[in-house]
């Protein structure tokens, strides 16, 4: 998938070294492939980027979509904040995890507290105001060892508020559009 949309959507060090191995689509003589693509395929192809890079669905990414469109505001703007918004990907951006695969995994295995109940959705929309904490069985779990080094070396974005001592993360306000990658 990551060779067939040319970018790394997974956030792997492995997805990495494939495509700088292969910076190429797949198939035979995909390299020699000529053509330009339609602006059909480009807009197929950004959709396909986004839906992998968050780990959606065909159905949830269109009931996204369609929830946008019925929102006020434009359209791609307010569907790249509902993106945001999703509790696996809040856990991402935090630096609780190395990808959001792992991210939504810890949300389905429920090692997560939001307001002091368990959550085991990740596709939960956090609001404002919200605090997100480890459950306490968890956080002797050794996944947890390594935040304090990766939250570090993490850019957060604004609209979170984190404290890696105490294994909390805060919402302090919606994200912007900008806020998506």
């Amino acid at each position: 998938i990551p060779r067939r949309l040319g970018t790394t959507i997974y956030g792997s060090d492995k997805s990495d070294k494939v495509m700088q191995r292969t910076p190429f689509g797949p198939g035979k003589n995909a390299k020699f492939r000529a053509g330009r693509d339609s602006e059909f395929a480009r807009q197929l192809k950004e959709k396909q980027k986004a839906r992998f890079l968050y780990g959606l669905s065909e159905k949830q990414f269109r009931l996204l979509y369609s929830e946008a469109t019925r929102a006020t505001g434009m359209t791609g703007d307010v569907l790249k904040q509902l993106l945001e918004r999703r509790f696996d990907n809040v856990l991402y951006r935090a630096g609780f995890a190395v990808t959001r695969t792992q991210s939504r995994q810890f949300a389905s295995h429920g090692l997560f507290r939001i307001d002091g109940k368990r959550v085991t959705t990740p596709s939960l929309r956090v609001k404002p105001g919200q605090k997100i904490s480890v459950r306490m069985q968890s956080k002797q779990s050794p996944v947890f060892a390594g935040i304090l080094e990766r939250t570090e070396k993490n850019v957060v974005p604004g609209w979170l508020k984190v404290d890696p001592k105490s294994l909390e993360i805060e919402i302090v306000s919606m994200p912007q559009a900008s806020d998506a990658e």
